[in-house]
């Protein structure tokens, strides 16, 4: 059973497994990409219900750039019309992204920018896609921009680090579910899940459903995050 009053207040995601899904089905790997950006409303959708404030998506990362040209183009389109406007203006939802924003396609960078102007004012959920977007290259970034700014290095301290991150604007999160069976966290958000929750599952992103997603927030509710001190002083101090 679910608390209510302890739903995570950021979830991050990788979606992995729509071509396996795909495969296993006897179908082409884009038609796991398309049933994969129906599973993302229904998600979506969920999570704002449920009273998460931040739903973090790994759309699309860096190294994924290596995948067929056919592919790529195909899921770059399906950025476009995937996300549609409704979904995030009947829900209350804001959009941001992260990523090499100058690496994607310009009209793919059009109708996010456009989507992400709209849904500005929404403040029930902030839904971020992380699209052409890697670690490694978030924190080689950060530390470039702190070098420009002159920042001496006693100066530079964790906080300076975050500020300097892509994600600067969200809270770090509390849990990240992996579909499609895999056990890594694949370059995705390295800084920021430092203390995060990890909750691996064996269904193919396409197959997540409510009810996984419930199952992930319940496990999460279960276990005690602790930040290097002892149980006992977590709960002396709850």
């Amino acid at each position: 059973m679910q608390q209510l009053n302890h739903i995570p207040e950021h979830i991050a995601i990788i979606m992995d497994g729509n071509g396996r899904w795909a495969k296993a089905k006897g179908q082409p790997r884009t038609a796991g990409h398309v049933e994969g950006v129906t599973t993302v409303r229904r998600i979506t959708e969920e999570a704002a219900r449920m009273g998460v404030k931040y739903l973090t998506l790994y759309t699309f990362s860096t190294e994924n750039w290596n995948r067929p040209q056919s592919e790529v183009e195909a899921l770059m389109d399906l950025v476009i019309t995937g996300l549609e406007e409704e979904l995030f203006m009947k829900n209350n939802i804001r959009l941001r992204v992260i990523g090499e924003w100058d690496r994607l396609p310009e009209n793919v960078r059009r109708s996010l920018g456009d989507c992400m102007d709209h849904t500005a004012a929404n403040t029930r959920m902030t839904l971020t896609i992380a699209l052409s977007y890697s670690s490694r290259w978030e924190l080689t970034r950060a530390v470039q921009n702190i070098v420009r700014e002159g920042i001496r290095p006693e100066e530079i301290t964790e906080e300076t680090v975050s500020r300097h991150l892509a994600t600067s604007f969200m809270p770090d999160p509390d849990l990240l579910i992996r579909t499609g069976g895999e056990l890594r966290i694949s370059n995705y958000l390295l800084w920021q899940c430092a203390y995060t929750e990890f909750y691996f599952t064996d269904e193919y992103w396409p197959d997540f459903t409510a009810d996984s997603l419930h199952r992930a927030v319940e496990e999460y509710q279960k276990r005690q995050r602790r930040y290097g001190k002892t149980g006992d002083q977590i709960t002396n101090e709850q």
